[in-house]
């Protein structure tokens, strides 16, 4: 694939990735993909024979992709797994209230409207998410209770994140910190 073609895939690819954080599956329609990428109709199903769900697969991939390596930078500069942890909820606060509270998780939404109807979605959003529990036992290493204490951040970030985005605040990623301070203790 030439430089126009990799450009075009990556508007393509990015408006997906904004319509999905802000709406879901059902709020990124392959006309609105197709509005905001700026990108020709034939180009969306040259990159995507798949269609919208291989479409939607790759930008829920891509942009965990991203969230990991933010995760991976925050890891390798924070001085302790507590400091690493409110680092992380720190940038994801940013992240939501910069984007006008439309841009929480990039996973959560296609989650919950597609794993029980869509198993290649469902496949993606467990790889994103296995991903990010593995980092955080890596944070976690040498505690006998990693996994679990992984999968119990995560859920709590996750949820932090829904409510700080319903109430327009970042006091429940705030609230979150602190006890996960506590349990990492």
């Amino acid at each position: 694939m030439g430089q126009k073609g990799a450009e075009t895939r990556a508007r393509l690819l990015d408006a997906t990735q904004e319509l999905i954080e802000s709406g879901g599956y059902f709020g990124a329609g392959l006309n609105q993909v197709i509005a905001a990428s700026g990108a020709p109709r034939g180009s969306l199903y040259f990159h995507f024979p798949g269609g919208k769900d291989q479409l939607v697969g790759e930008s829920v991939r891509r942009a965990g992709g991203e969230i990991g390596q933010a995760m991976d930078h925050l890891a390798a500069t924070a001085a302790s797994t507590e400091e690493f942890v409110a680092a992380v909820l720190e940038w994801l606060g940013e992240r939501l209230e910069e984007s006008g509270w439309r841009r929480g998780c990039p996973v959560a939404t296609v989650a919950l409207e597609m794993a029980a109807t869509s198993d290649p979605l469902q496949e993606v959003c467990s790889e994103v998410y296995a991903g990010w529990e593995s980092a955080l036992r890596g944070m976690l290493a040498g505690r006998p209770d990693a996994g679990d204490l992984a999968v119990t951040v995560l859920a709590l970030i996750e949820g932090a994140l829904l409510l700080a985005r319903a109430h327009r605040s970042r006091e429940p990623l705030r609230s979150v910190g602190r006890r996960i301070a506590t349990l990492l203790r």
